[in-house]
C-alpha cells in the first residue's frame, strides 16, 4: 500500500493574505511534516464565489517549494482540455513531481455549469471524454480524437510532465467509480463511510481487471472536513459554521461523515479509512485560527500514522 499522505487545505489566508503571513503559514505546514497542500476549484459557485485550482496550485508551489499540491477536485469538464494540458505541463516544468490532480463532475450548483455554457446533464459524459483526452495529451505524443464533445487532430503538448501527474477521480456515484477504475490513478472519496470506501476500492480493482488495466499504482484518498478543539462543542461549531457558509446546507446533512473534537478523536475517526485502502487524506480543518488548524492537521497525521501502524 502507498505511504500515508496527509495534506491541509491551502485556504484564502495562506494564498491571498498578507505576503509575509502566507509565507510563514506555508512554511509552518512544511515544518510540521505535512505531506502536501490541497486546493479547491470552482468557476462560479453559489452566487459567484470561486477559486481556480491550477492557479492556486501555481501560487502555492511558488511560495513553498517543499510541498506538493493536490487539486481536489478540478472541474475539468468546464474547460477546454488542450489549454488545461498546457497549464499542467507548464506548472510541472517549474515544479516537477509536485502536482496531483483530482478530477470530478461537481454538481452541488448546477448553475455553475450553465455559466460555463455546459449542459449539466452532459457533465458525466464530458468528464469521461476530457479525462481520456487529458491523459493522452500529457504523454507528449500527437493525439487524434473524435468524440461527442471533443474533436482533435494532431493535438500535441510538449514537453510532457516528468514525472507524470497522478490523475485521481472524485465522486460517489457508480459512474464516478467506473471512471476512476478505467481512467484514473485512484479514487478521491468524500462523505462516505469506511465500509463504503472499502467496497469501492474492491469494485475499482474488479472493474480495472475486467478492462485489462494492470500495474496501476493506485492512490485512493479521502477528502474531509473536520472541527478541532479540546472542547468538542467548539469543534463542532467551527466545522458546522464553515461548511454551512460554503454549501448553504444544514450541517446535520454532513455530520455523520465529519469528525470533530480533539486531534486524537479525529484521527480515531479516520483510521478505519486507512485500513479500508485510503493512502491520501485532504483535510479541511476548522479551528480557532489558521495556525491552529495547521497544527491540528499535523497532529492528526502523527496520530493517524501511530494508530494504523499498530493495526
Amino acid at each position: 500500500m502507498p505511504k500515508l499522505q496527509v495534506g491541509t487545505l491551502a485556504d484564502e489566508v495562506m494564498l491571498y493574505g498578507d505576503p509575509e503571513r502566507r509565507r510563514r503559514l506555508l512554511a509552518r505546514a512544511a515544518d510540521a511534516g505535512l505531506d502536501h497542500l490541497f486546493v479547491a476549484d470552482h468557476v462560479s459557485f453559489h452566487q459567484g464565489i470561486g477559486m481556480d485550482g491550477l492557479v492556486q496550485a501555481t501560487i502555492a508551489t511558488s511560495i513553498e517549494p517543499r510541498l506538493p499540491v493536490y487539486v481536489g477536485i478540478y472541474l475539468l469538464a468546464l474547460r477546454r482540455v488542450a489549454p488545461v494540458a498546457r497549464q499542467i505541463a507548464t506548472l510541472c516544468r517549474a515544479a516537477p513531481g509536485r502536482l496531483i490532480l483530482g478530477v470530478g463532475v461537481g454538481g452541488e450548483d448546477r448553475h455553475e455549469m450553465e455559466v460555463c455554457e455546459i449542459d449539466p446533464g452532459s457533465r458525466g459524459r464530458r468528464t469521461n471524454e476530457c479525462l481520456e483526452v487529458l491523459r493522452a495529451l500529457l504523454v507528449g505524443e500527437p493525439v487524434q480524437y473524435a468524440g461527442e464533445f471533443i474533436q482533435l487532430e494532431d493535438a500535441w503538448i510538449r514537453p510532457p510532465p516528468d514525472p507524470p501527474v497522478p490523475l485521481t477521480v472524485g465522486g460517489r456515484s457508480d459512474a464516478a467509480v467506473r471512471r476512476a477504475a478505467l481512467l484514473g490513478d485512484g479514487w478521491l472519496a468524500t462523505w462516505c463511510s469506511a465500509l463504503r470506501f472499502a467496497e469501492v476500492v474492491a469494485r475499482i480493482d474488479e472493474l480495472a481487471g475486467e478492462a485489462g488495466r494492470e500495474g496501476v499504482a493506485w492512490r485512493h484518498g479521502l477528502q474531509t472536513w473536520c472541527g478541532v478543539d479540546a472542547d468538542r462543542d467548539k469543534a463542532r461549531a467551527f466545522v458546522a459554521d464553515g461548511m454551512e457558509q460554503l454549501y448553504r446546507i444544514p450541517f446535520e446533512r454532513f455530520e455523520k461523515y465529519t469528525p470533530h473534537g480533539s486531534a486524537e478523536e479525529v484521527a480515531e475517526f479516520l483510521a478505519p479509512y486507512v485500513r479500508a485502502g485510503a493512502s491520501d487524506f485532504n483535510i479541511t480543518a476548522q479551528a480557532a485560527s489558521s495556525e491552529a488548524a495547521l497544527d491540528a492537521t499535523a497532529e492528526i497525521r502523527e496520530r493517524l500514522i501511530t494508530l494504523t501502524a499498530q493495526s
